[in-house]
Protein backbone atom coordinates (compact mmCIF):
# COMPACT_ATOMS: atom_id res chain seq x y z
CA UNK A 1 0.00 0.00 0.00
CA UNK A 2 1.19 3.39 -0.69
CA UNK A 3 2.00 5.43 2.51
CA UNK A 4 2.04 9.21 3.22
CA UNK A 5 5.39 10.64 4.01
CA UNK A 6 6.71 9.96 7.57
CA UNK A 7 6.09 11.87 10.72
CA UNK A 8 5.55 15.65 10.25
CA UNK A 9 7.12 15.89 7.06
CA UNK A 10 3.82 16.57 5.32
CA UNK A 11 2.91 18.94 7.45
CA UNK A 12 5.80 21.33 7.28
CA UNK A 13 6.04 20.43 2.99
CA UNK A 14 2.09 21.64 3.28
CA UNK A 15 0.99 24.46 5.19
CA UNK A 16 -3.18 23.59 4.00
CA UNK A 17 -2.32 19.62 4.95
CA UNK A 18 -4.83 18.53 8.12
CA UNK A 19 -3.01 16.59 11.03
CA UNK A 20 -3.15 13.04 10.47
CA UNK A 21 -2.92 9.85 13.08
CA UNK A 22 0.28 8.98 11.05
CA UNK A 23 0.83 5.71 13.39
CA UNK A 24 -2.66 4.55 12.86
CA UNK A 25 -3.06 5.54 9.44
CA UNK A 26 0.25 3.57 8.82
CA UNK A 27 -1.10 0.56 10.36
CA UNK A 28 -4.29 0.79 8.51
CA UNK A 29 -2.20 0.77 5.27
CA UNK A 30 -0.09 -2.23 5.47
CA UNK A 31 -3.78 -4.03 6.69
CA UNK A 32 -5.21 -2.80 2.84
CA UNK A 33 -5.36 -4.27 -0.46
CA UNK A 34 -6.03 -0.83 -1.50
CA UNK A 35 -3.79 2.28 -1.46
CA UNK A 36 -4.53 5.50 0.77
CA UNK A 37 -3.05 8.83 -0.48
CA UNK A 38 -2.58 12.17 1.33
CA UNK A 39 -1.83 15.73 0.44
CA UNK A 40 1.90 15.25 0.54
CA UNK A 41 1.88 12.83 -2.47
CA UNK A 42 1.61 13.52 -5.95
CA UNK A 43 -1.59 11.28 -6.95
CA UNK A 44 -3.59 13.81 -4.07
CA UNK A 45 -4.65 16.19 -7.05
CA UNK A 46 -5.97 14.33 -9.11
CA UNK A 47 -7.42 11.67 -6.55
CA UNK A 48 -9.66 14.68 -4.98
CA UNK A 49 -11.08 15.97 -7.99
CA UNK A 50 -14.84 15.27 -8.77
CA UNK A 51 -16.88 16.58 -11.97
CA UNK A 52 -17.95 19.73 -10.35
CA UNK A 53 -14.94 21.95 -10.19
CA UNK A 54 -16.49 24.56 -7.91
CA UNK A 55 -15.73 21.84 -4.75
CA UNK A 56 -12.52 22.45 -3.42
CA UNK A 57 -12.66 20.32 -0.18
CA UNK A 58 -8.90 18.99 0.86
CA UNK A 59 -9.63 15.71 2.86
CA UNK A 60 -6.92 14.55 5.28
CA UNK A 61 -6.55 11.18 3.26
CA UNK A 62 -8.53 9.71 0.22
CA UNK A 63 -8.32 5.54 0.41
CA UNK A 64 -8.42 3.64 -2.72
CA UNK A 65 -9.83 0.44 -1.38
CA UNK A 66 -9.86 -3.15 -3.67
CA UNK A 67 -12.19 -5.04 -1.31
CA UNK A 68 -15.16 -4.76 0.73
CA UNK A 69 -12.97 -5.74 3.46
CA UNK A 70 -10.98 -2.77 2.85
CA UNK A 71 -13.71 -0.46 3.20
CA UNK A 72 -14.63 -1.90 6.28
CA UNK A 73 -10.96 -1.09 7.77
CA UNK A 74 -11.70 2.07 6.70
CA UNK A 75 -15.04 2.85 8.16
CA UNK A 76 -13.51 1.14 11.55
CA UNK A 77 -10.53 3.56 11.46
CA UNK A 78 -12.68 7.01 10.58
CA UNK A 79 -15.21 6.16 13.55
CA UNK A 80 -12.02 5.63 15.92
CA UNK A 81 -10.10 8.34 15.00
CA UNK A 82 -12.83 10.47 14.89
CA UNK A 83 -12.45 11.48 11.35
CA UNK A 84 -15.43 12.91 9.23
CA UNK A 85 -15.73 10.02 6.30
CA UNK A 86 -17.32 10.90 2.56
CA UNK A 87 -17.31 8.30 -0.07
CA UNK A 88 -16.84 9.10 -3.59
CA UNK A 89 -18.80 6.45 -6.41
CA UNK A 90 -18.23 8.18 -9.94
CA UNK A 91 -17.60 11.20 -8.64
CA UNK A 92 -20.54 13.19 -10.69
CA UNK A 93 -21.54 14.89 -7.64
CA UNK A 94 -23.05 17.84 -7.78
CA UNK A 95 -23.18 18.73 -3.90
CA UNK A 96 -19.06 17.98 -3.27
CA UNK A 97 -20.53 15.54 -0.55
CA UNK A 98 -17.98 13.14 -2.31
CA UNK A 99 -15.16 14.62 -0.58
CA UNK A 100 -14.75 14.84 3.40
CA UNK A 101 -12.41 18.34 4.08
CA UNK A 102 -9.94 17.69 6.72
CA UNK A 103 -11.40 13.71 7.20
CA UNK A 104 -11.23 10.81 4.93
CA UNK A 105 -12.60 10.13 1.84
CA UNK A 106 -13.04 6.59 0.32
CA UNK A 107 -12.65 6.61 -2.98
CA UNK A 108 -14.47 3.31 -4.75
CA UNK A 109 -12.67 3.93 -8.33
CA UNK A 110 -10.85 0.78 -8.29
CA UNK A 111 -14.10 -1.20 -7.32
CA UNK A 112 -15.98 -1.06 -10.36
CA UNK A 113 -16.29 -4.68 -11.97
CA UNK A 114 -19.45 -5.40 -13.91
CA UNK A 115 -20.38 -9.21 -13.98
CA UNK A 116 -23.88 -10.68 -15.59
CA UNK A 117 -24.91 -14.45 -14.80
CA UNK A 118 -26.84 -15.76 -17.28
CA UNK A 119 -27.89 -18.69 -14.55
CA UNK A 120 -29.44 -16.17 -12.26
CA UNK A 121 -30.35 -13.28 -14.99
CA UNK A 122 -28.94 -10.90 -12.19
CA UNK A 123 -26.23 -8.23 -12.39
CA UNK A 124 -23.02 -7.54 -9.95
CA UNK A 125 -21.94 -4.09 -10.17
CA UNK A 126 -19.23 -2.58 -7.96
CA UNK A 127 -19.34 0.85 -5.94
CA UNK A 128 -16.83 2.63 -8.86
CA UNK A 129 -18.51 2.08 -11.79
CA UNK A 130 -20.43 4.41 -14.24
CA UNK A 131 -23.42 3.62 -16.24
CA UNK A 132 -20.88 3.59 -19.15
CA UNK A 133 -19.39 0.71 -17.58
CA UNK A 134 -22.66 -1.06 -17.05
CA UNK A 135 -24.12 -0.19 -20.70
CA UNK A 136 -20.51 -1.69 -22.10
CA UNK A 137 -20.85 -4.91 -20.35
CA UNK A 138 -24.68 -5.71 -20.75
CA UNK A 139 -25.19 -4.72 -24.18
CA UNK A 140 -23.38 -8.17 -26.02
CA UNK A 141 -26.45 -9.88 -23.55
CA UNK A 142 -29.09 -7.40 -25.49
CA UNK A 143 -29.84 -6.64 -21.43
CA UNK A 144 -29.52 -2.86 -19.88
CA UNK A 145 -30.14 -2.04 -16.34
CA UNK A 146 -32.13 1.38 -16.78
CA UNK A 147 -29.70 3.95 -15.41
CA UNK A 148 -29.86 7.79 -16.07
CA UNK A 149 -29.24 10.15 -19.12
CA UNK A 150 -25.30 10.95 -19.05
CA UNK A 151 -23.64 7.45 -19.07
CA UNK A 152 -20.24 9.14 -17.15
CA UNK A 153 -22.80 8.96 -13.90
CA UNK A 154 -21.51 7.00 -11.25
CA UNK A 155 -24.02 3.78 -10.33
CA UNK A 156 -23.89 4.28 -6.73
CA UNK A 157 -24.94 7.54 -5.49
CA UNK A 158 -27.56 7.53 -8.65
CA UNK A 159 -28.94 4.30 -7.47
CA UNK A 160 -28.81 5.21 -3.58
CA UNK A 161 -30.88 7.91 -4.74
CA UNK A 162 -33.65 6.53 -6.60
CA UNK A 163 -32.44 7.26 -10.42
CA UNK A 164 -34.27 8.45 -12.92
CA UNK A 165 -33.57 8.01 -16.75
CA UNK A 166 -34.96 7.10 -19.68
CA UNK A 167 -37.05 4.16 -19.23
CA UNK A 168 -38.67 5.42 -15.73
CA UNK A 169 -41.98 5.96 -17.72
CA UNK A 170 -41.66 2.18 -18.92
CA UNK A 171 -39.26 0.58 -16.16
CA UNK A 172 -39.49 2.40 -12.84
CA UNK A 173 -36.59 3.95 -11.11
CA UNK A 174 -33.41 2.54 -10.88
CA UNK A 175 -33.84 1.75 -7.15
CA UNK A 176 -36.29 -0.42 -7.98
CA UNK A 177 -34.13 -2.64 -10.20
CA UNK A 178 -31.65 -3.44 -7.05
CA UNK A 179 -32.66 -6.99 -5.32
CA UNK A 180 -29.66 -6.90 -3.63
CA UNK A 181 -26.18 -5.23 -2.16
CA UNK A 182 -23.43 -5.96 -0.13
CA UNK A 183 -23.38 -3.11 2.21
CA UNK A 184 -20.63 -2.05 4.72
CA UNK A 185 -22.39 -0.26 8.07
CA UNK A 186 -21.28 2.44 10.89
CA UNK A 187 -19.71 -0.80 12.91
CA UNK A 188 -17.76 -1.97 10.21
CA UNK A 189 -19.78 -5.39 9.50
CA UNK A 190 -20.27 -6.64 6.07
CA UNK A 191 -23.99 -7.27 5.25
CA UNK A 192 -25.40 -8.95 2.36
CA UNK A 193 -29.10 -7.16 2.21
CA UNK A 194 -31.97 -7.84 0.30
CA UNK A 195 -35.96 -8.12 0.56
CA UNK A 196 -35.76 -10.72 3.05
CA UNK A 197 -32.37 -10.35 4.71
CA UNK A 198 -32.40 -7.23 6.37
CA UNK A 199 -35.17 -5.89 4.69
CA UNK A 200 -35.85 -2.51 6.30
CA UNK A 201 -32.02 -1.32 5.46
CA UNK A 202 -32.40 -2.79 1.96
CA UNK A 203 -35.48 -0.50 2.16
CA UNK A 204 -33.48 2.57 2.83
CA UNK A 205 -30.92 2.39 0.65
CA UNK A 206 -33.42 2.49 -2.44
CA UNK A 207 -33.93 5.89 -2.31
CA UNK A 208 -32.95 7.16 1.34
CA UNK A 209 -29.06 8.11 -0.05
CA UNK A 210 -25.92 7.20 1.32
CA UNK A 211 -27.02 7.92 4.75
CA UNK A 212 -26.68 4.38 6.26
CA UNK A 213 -23.83 2.62 5.27
CA UNK A 214 -21.04 2.16 2.12
CA UNK A 215 -22.88 -0.33 -0.27
CA UNK A 216 -19.82 -1.47 -1.92
CA UNK A 217 -21.77 -3.98 -4.57
CA UNK A 218 -25.05 -3.57 -6.29
CA UNK A 219 -26.99 -6.61 -7.61
CA UNK A 220 -29.70 -5.74 -10.44
CA UNK A 221 -32.15 -7.30 -12.56
CA UNK A 222 -31.69 -6.07 -16.38
CA UNK A 223 -34.25 -5.34 -18.64
CA UNK A 224 -34.19 -6.71 -22.39
CA UNK A 225 -33.94 -3.75 -24.75
CA UNK A 226 -32.97 -3.45 -28.57
CA UNK A 227 -30.62 -4.23 -30.24
CA UNK A 228 -31.85 -0.73 -31.58
CA UNK A 229 -34.02 1.85 -29.99
CA UNK A 230 -35.34 4.97 -31.74
CA UNK A 231 -34.11 8.09 -30.03
CA UNK A 232 -32.14 11.17 -30.17
CA UNK A 233 -33.26 15.52 -30.32
CA UNK A 234 -35.30 18.63 -32.26
CA UNK A 235 -34.12 21.54 -32.29
CA UNK A 236 -35.99 25.17 -33.06
CA UNK A 237 -35.09 28.81 -32.73
CA UNK A 238 -35.79 29.48 -29.28
CA UNK A 239 -38.35 32.49 -30.79
CA UNK A 240 -40.70 29.35 -31.42
CA UNK A 241 -40.62 28.03 -27.77
CA UNK A 242 -44.14 28.93 -26.84
CA UNK A 243 -45.17 26.29 -29.48
CA UNK A 244 -42.57 23.76 -28.51
CA UNK A 245 -43.83 23.90 -25.04
CA UNK A 246 -47.40 23.69 -26.45
CA UNK A 247 -46.25 20.74 -28.09
CA UNK A 248 -44.08 19.16 -25.38
CA UNK A 249 -47.21 19.45 -23.14
CA UNK A 250 -49.43 17.57 -25.83
CA UNK A 251 -47.04 15.08 -26.74
CA UNK A 252 -46.42 14.18 -23.03
CA UNK A 253 -49.60 14.45 -22.40
CA UNK A 254 -50.43 11.23 -24.77
CA UNK A 255 -47.37 9.68 -24.64
CA UNK A 256 -47.41 5.97 -24.27
CA UNK A 257 -45.15 4.67 -20.99
CA UNK A 258 -42.35 3.19 -23.65
CA UNK A 259 -41.76 7.32 -24.60
CA UNK A 260 -39.54 9.62 -22.69
CA UNK A 261 -39.91 13.37 -23.89
CA UNK A 262 -37.11 15.43 -22.07
CA UNK A 263 -37.30 19.43 -23.13
CA UNK A 264 -34.63 21.17 -23.30
CA UNK A 265 -33.57 25.20 -23.32
CA UNK A 266 -29.80 25.44 -24.03
CA UNK A 267 -27.17 27.60 -26.19
CA UNK A 268 -26.79 25.89 -28.91
CA UNK A 269 -23.52 24.13 -29.27
CA UNK A 270 -20.77 24.56 -32.40
CA UNK A 271 -22.30 21.15 -33.37
CA UNK A 272 -22.29 19.67 -37.08
CA UNK A 273 -25.81 18.76 -37.22
CA UNK A 274 -26.75 22.70 -35.91
CA UNK A 275 -26.85 25.36 -38.83
CA UNK A 276 -23.44 27.37 -37.99
CA UNK A 277 -25.41 30.70 -38.37
CA UNK A 278 -27.65 29.42 -34.90
CA UNK A 279 -24.33 28.30 -33.15
CA UNK A 280 -23.70 30.63 -29.49
CA UNK A 281 -27.58 31.60 -29.91
CA UNK A 282 -30.81 30.32 -27.50
CA UNK A 283 -32.65 27.09 -28.98
CA UNK A 284 -35.64 24.89 -27.65
CA UNK A 285 -35.67 21.35 -27.96
CA UNK A 286 -37.32 18.39 -27.44
CA UNK A 287 -35.04 14.39 -26.45
CA UNK A 288 -36.91 11.99 -27.10
CA UNK A 289 -36.26 7.91 -26.68
CA UNK A 290 -38.93 4.93 -27.06
CA UNK A 291 -38.50 1.84 -25.59
CA UNK A 292 -39.65 -0.84 -27.63
CA UNK A 293 -39.88 -1.76 -31.73
CA UNK A 294 -37.71 1.03 -33.28
CA UNK A 295 -40.55 0.94 -36.15
CA UNK A 296 -43.05 2.00 -33.52
CA UNK A 297 -41.03 4.53 -32.07
CA UNK A 298 -40.33 6.55 -35.42
CA UNK A 299 -43.86 6.31 -35.60
CA UNK A 300 -44.77 8.00 -32.15
CA UNK A 301 -41.90 10.58 -32.83
CA UNK A 302 -43.12 11.56 -35.71
CA UNK A 303 -45.23 14.39 -34.62
CA UNK A 304 -42.21 16.32 -32.79
CA UNK A 305 -39.67 15.56 -36.03
CA UNK A 306 -41.84 17.08 -38.59
CA UNK A 307 -42.92 20.09 -36.49
CA UNK A 308 -42.54 23.47 -37.75
CA UNK A 309 -39.30 22.44 -40.08
CA UNK A 310 -36.59 22.34 -37.15
CA UNK A 311 -32.81 23.30 -37.11
CA UNK A 312 -31.95 20.11 -36.59
CA UNK A 313 -33.48 16.10 -35.96
CA UNK A 314 -30.92 13.36 -35.06
CA UNK A 315 -33.81 11.20 -33.93
CA UNK A 316 -32.59 7.59 -35.58
CA UNK A 317 -32.67 3.97 -34.84
CA UNK A 318 -29.45 3.67 -32.68
CA UNK A 319 -28.32 0.79 -30.14
CA UNK A 320 -28.97 1.96 -26.15
CA UNK A 321 -25.32 2.59 -25.30
CA UNK A 322 -24.93 5.33 -27.69
CA UNK A 323 -28.27 6.97 -26.69
CA UNK A 324 -27.51 7.00 -23.41
CA UNK A 325 -24.19 8.95 -23.91
CA UNK A 326 -25.36 11.46 -26.27
CA UNK A 327 -25.92 13.94 -23.74
CA UNK A 328 -22.17 13.46 -22.14
CA UNK A 329 -20.13 16.29 -23.75
CA UNK A 330 -22.68 18.88 -22.49
CA UNK A 331 -21.69 17.94 -18.96
CA UNK A 332 -17.97 17.35 -19.32
CA UNK A 333 -15.85 16.70 -15.85
CA UNK A 334 -13.85 19.84 -14.31
CA UNK A 335 -16.31 22.88 -15.28
CA UNK A 336 -18.33 24.77 -11.90
CA UNK A 337 -21.99 23.69 -11.78
CA UNK A 338 -24.31 24.54 -9.60
CA UNK A 339 -27.95 22.88 -9.68
CA UNK A 340 -31.99 23.79 -8.85
CA UNK A 341 -34.68 22.06 -9.56
CA UNK A 342 -38.30 21.05 -8.25
CA UNK A 343 -40.85 18.51 -9.18
CA UNK A 344 -44.34 19.43 -10.28
CA UNK A 345 -47.51 17.54 -11.79
CA UNK A 346 -49.38 20.35 -13.27
CA UNK A 347 -47.65 21.44 -16.45
CA UNK A 348 -50.10 24.58 -16.12
CA UNK A 349 -49.96 27.89 -18.05
CA UNK A 350 -48.09 29.12 -14.82
CA UNK A 351 -45.21 27.10 -15.31
CA UNK A 352 -45.47 28.21 -19.35
CA UNK A 353 -44.67 31.43 -18.33
CA UNK A 354 -42.29 31.13 -15.61
CA UNK A 355 -40.30 28.88 -18.10
CA UNK A 356 -40.49 31.79 -20.76
CA UNK A 357 -39.70 34.65 -18.39
CA UNK A 358 -36.28 33.05 -17.09
CA UNK A 359 -35.68 30.48 -19.97
CA UNK A 360 -34.20 32.16 -22.58
CA UNK A 361 -31.18 34.13 -21.30
CA UNK A 362 -28.35 31.62 -19.76
CA UNK A 363 -25.24 34.05 -18.86
CA UNK A 364 -23.32 30.91 -20.14
CA UNK A 365 -22.57 29.23 -22.80
CA UNK A 366 -22.71 25.81 -21.22
CA UNK A 367 -25.80 26.47 -18.61
CA UNK A 368 -29.14 24.74 -20.10
CA UNK A 369 -32.99 24.11 -18.54
CA UNK A 370 -34.28 20.14 -18.62
CA UNK A 371 -37.52 19.35 -18.22
CA UNK A 372 -37.97 15.27 -18.43
CA UNK A 373 -41.35 13.62 -18.58
CA UNK A 374 -41.51 11.24 -15.61
CA UNK A 375 -44.79 9.61 -15.11
CA UNK A 376 -45.47 6.29 -16.37
CA UNK A 377 -44.68 3.10 -14.16
CA UNK A 378 -42.76 5.46 -12.44
CA UNK A 379 -45.86 6.38 -10.41
CA UNK A 380 -46.73 2.98 -9.23
CA UNK A 381 -44.57 2.79 -5.85
CA UNK A 382 -46.51 5.53 -4.11
CA UNK A 383 -46.96 3.00 -1.53
CA UNK A 384 -43.38 3.81 -0.44
CA UNK A 385 -42.39 -0.12 -1.49
CA UNK A 386 -39.10 1.96 -1.81
CA UNK A 387 -37.60 4.94 -0.27
CA UNK A 388 -37.48 6.84 -3.49
CA UNK A 389 -39.28 9.98 -2.68
CA UNK A 390 -41.88 11.17 -4.77
CA UNK A 391 -42.92 8.67 -7.01
CA UNK A 392 -45.91 9.83 -8.24
CA UNK A 393 -44.54 12.79 -9.69
CA UNK A 394 -44.92 13.77 -13.21
CA UNK A 395 -42.48 16.29 -14.39
CA UNK A 396 -38.72 17.49 -12.78
CA UNK A 397 -37.19 20.86 -13.86
CA UNK A 398 -33.63 21.06 -13.39
CA UNK A 399 -31.82 24.58 -13.76
CA UNK A 400 -28.56 23.32 -14.59
CA UNK A 401 -25.96 26.26 -14.49
CA UNK A 402 -22.31 25.30 -15.78
CA UNK A 403 -19.48 27.81 -16.69
CA UNK A 404 -15.82 27.99 -16.50
CA UNK A 405 -14.62 31.14 -15.03
CA UNK A 406 -15.04 31.63 -11.07
CA UNK A 407 -15.34 34.78 -11.62
CA UNK A 408 -18.43 34.07 -12.87
CA UNK A 409 -19.65 31.95 -9.88
CA UNK A 410 -22.09 34.40 -8.24
CA UNK A 411 -23.67 35.50 -11.93
CA UNK A 412 -24.25 32.31 -12.86
CA UNK A 413 -25.50 30.65 -9.09
CA UNK A 414 -28.16 33.58 -9.14
CA UNK A 415 -29.42 32.40 -12.34
CA UNK A 416 -30.08 29.01 -11.30
CA UNK A 417 -32.05 30.33 -7.85
CA UNK A 418 -33.94 32.95 -9.94
CA UNK A 419 -35.37 30.58 -12.14
CA UNK A 420 -35.85 27.62 -9.44
CA UNK A 421 -38.04 30.88 -7.30
CA UNK A 422 -39.81 31.30 -10.24
CA UNK A 423 -41.39 27.88 -10.65
CA UNK A 424 -41.68 27.09 -6.38
CA UNK A 425 -45.30 28.26 -6.28
CA UNK A 426 -46.09 24.96 -8.63
CA UNK A 427 -43.35 23.09 -6.61
CA UNK A 428 -44.32 19.46 -5.38
CA UNK A 429 -40.99 18.22 -4.15
CA UNK A 430 -36.75 18.08 -4.69
CA UNK A 431 -34.99 15.28 -6.09
CA UNK A 432 -32.47 14.54 -3.75
CA UNK A 433 -29.51 13.57 -6.04
CA UNK A 434 -30.33 17.27 -8.10
CA UNK A 435 -30.11 19.29 -4.41
CA UNK A 436 -26.57 21.76 -4.43
CA UNK A 437 -25.29 22.35 -1.06
CA UNK A 438 -26.39 25.81 -0.27
CA UNK A 439 -29.27 27.92 1.56
CA UNK A 440 -31.64 24.60 2.42
CA UNK A 441 -30.80 24.42 5.78
CA UNK A 442 -32.92 20.74 6.27
CA UNK A 443 -31.81 19.04 2.70
CA UNK A 444 -33.95 15.54 4.37
CA UNK A 445 -37.26 17.49 4.82
CA UNK A 446 -36.74 19.04 1.51
CA UNK A 447 -36.30 15.71 -0.26
CA UNK A 448 -38.47 13.39 1.42
CA UNK A 449 -42.06 13.30 2.34
CA UNK A 450 -42.76 13.25 6.30
CA UNK A 451 -43.85 9.88 6.25
CA UNK A 452 -41.21 8.75 4.60
CA UNK A 453 -38.49 10.77 6.36
CA UNK A 454 -39.81 9.27 9.68
CA UNK A 455 -39.18 5.69 8.71
CA UNK A 456 -35.68 6.83 7.30
CA UNK A 457 -34.99 8.26 10.47
CA UNK A 458 -36.08 5.21 12.40
CA UNK A 459 -33.77 2.68 10.42
CA UNK A 460 -30.98 5.38 10.73
CA UNK A 461 -31.39 4.84 14.48
CA UNK A 462 -31.18 1.23 14.05
CA UNK A 463 -27.84 1.44 11.74
CA UNK A 464 -25.85 4.64 12.77
CA UNK A 465 -27.27 5.84 15.65
CA UNK A 466 -24.07 8.00 15.89
CA UNK A 467 -24.36 9.68 12.15
CA UNK A 468 -21.09 8.53 11.00
CA UNK A 469 -22.01 8.70 7.44
CA UNK A 470 -23.63 12.57 7.11
CA UNK A 471 -21.96 14.15 4.83
CA UNK A 472 -24.79 13.63 2.35
CA UNK A 473 -28.67 14.82 2.28
CA UNK A 474 -28.71 14.26 5.93
CA UNK A 475 -31.03 12.03 7.17
CA UNK A 476 -30.44 12.74 11.22
CA UNK A 477 -31.36 9.19 13.64
CA UNK A 478 -34.32 9.02 15.27
CA UNK A 479 -33.93 9.56 18.78
CA UNK A 480 -33.40 6.06 20.49
CA UNK A 481 -35.55 5.39 23.19
CA UNK A 482 -34.25 3.19 25.87
CA UNK A 483 -35.65 -0.31 26.78
CA UNK A 484 -38.90 -0.41 28.19
CA UNK A 485 -39.79 3.55 27.31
Amino acid sequence: SFLPMENDEMNTQYEDAIDLPLEALHDLSHRLTGTIVTPADEEYGGARTIWNAMIASRPAAIAFPETTRDVAALIRFAVAERLPLAIRGGGHNIAGSALADGGLTIHMGRMKSVDYDATTGRVRVGAGATWADVDAALEPFGLIVPGGVVSTTGVAGFTLGGGFGWLTRSEGYTSERLTAATIVTADGQIREIDAFNEPDLFWAIRGGGGNFGVVTSFEFEPVRLGPEIAGGVVFWPIERAPEIIDLFRRESAAAPAELTHVLVLRIAPPAPFLPEEFHGKPIVGIAAMYAGPVDEGIAALEPIMTYGEPLANTIKPKPYREHQAFLDSGQPFGRRYYWKSVYFDDFSDGVKDALLAYGTSFRSPFSSILLPHLGGVGTRDADEATATSHRGREFLVSYQASWEDPNLDTHLIDWARENHASLMPFATGHYVNFMTEDEIRDPARAAFEPALLARLQQIKAIYDPANVFRLNKNITPAEVLSPGS
